[in-house]
């Protein structure tokens, strides 16, 4: 299932959402959003996908949003009329934030605006050497609209974040290494086999796990220890009875590599 501006497929536990306008800098227009949201909930709901990869082709990961003509323009130009029927809860960012699963994002070249803030909101990141982050929302009249100003504080803290937002500065890539922003900084045809080769590494281990180990990371940011080690231990109890649990103690105990199947 792929459309020609968006690419979808599943591979060895492993989904890969592609941008794929690269005559357009990978720039995303309506179409597009419904498309990505559509896609994201897709490989979640997927028994047989233990990890997401979100990319582009070309030079660009992705330059923001398209807002040359098309359906996202004429509602900024009706102003508020143009959102009253928004629904936050399906737009790509917010269904990102939401996932269980593993999501990385292979950043193969510059992330701009929109672009820049989906990167973020993936939860592991892996950038060319050769690619930037650009936070030019401020520069454009605008805020970082699609969950920047919460993440990027929660990142690299509040001072930093802070200089980033409000000069829309554009980061380099060993920049973002040395932030903390990115896990790994790879020369550009290495981006999607380092990609890969982390989804890989996500996908030998029992899903239902790492899931609720997302689940629990999400949740603990915004709880107290104790109310977060209480969840913790409910999270606990259905894995104990799990196929997975089994053969992951079996698999130990008899020195063997597991096949966990998510049940």
């Amino acid at each position: 299932m792929s459309s020609d501006d968006m690419l979808y497929d599943v591979s060895d536990h492993v989904a890969t959402i592609t941008f794929n306008r690269p005559d357009q800098m990978n720039t995303i227009n309506g179409s597009m959003l419904n498309s990505l949201s559509e896609y994201l909930l897709q490989a979640d709901a997927d028994n047989d996908v233990r990890a997401i990869i979100v990319t582009g082709t070309g030079k660009f990961f992705c330059a923001g949003l398209d807002l040359r003509g098309s359906d996202i323009t004429d509602n900024i130009s009706e102003g508020n009329r143009g959102f009253k029927n928004l629904d936050l809860r399906n737009t790509p960012p917010t269904v990102l934030h939401n996932l269980d699963t593993p999501t990385i994002a292979a950043i193969n070249g510059s992330a701009a605006g929109y672009g820049m803030d989906l990167a973020l909101g993936c939860d592991i990141r892996v950038m060319a050497d050769g690619a930037k982050l650009a936070a030019a929302f401020t520069a454009r009249g605008i805020v970082p609209e699609s969950g920047g100003t919460w993440i990027l504080p929660r990142l690299i803290g509040w001072s930093k974040a802070s200089e980033i937002i409000f000069t829309g500065k554009t980061l380099l890539a060993q920049e973002c290494e040395e932030m903390g922003l990115v896990s790994h900084v790879v020369s550009n045809n290495e981006v999607h086999t380092q990609a890969l080769e982390i989804a890989g590494n996500i996908a030998k281990n029992a899903p239902m796990a790492v899931q609720a180990s997302k689940r629990m990371m999400r949740m603990g940011m915004n709880e107290n220890f104790n109310d977060h080690v209480h969840h913790v231990f409910l999270q606990l109890l259905p894995l104990f009875q799990s196929e997975d649990f089994k053969e992951g103690m079996a698999s130990f105990m008899e020195k063997r590599d597991a096949e966990f199947k998510g049940r």
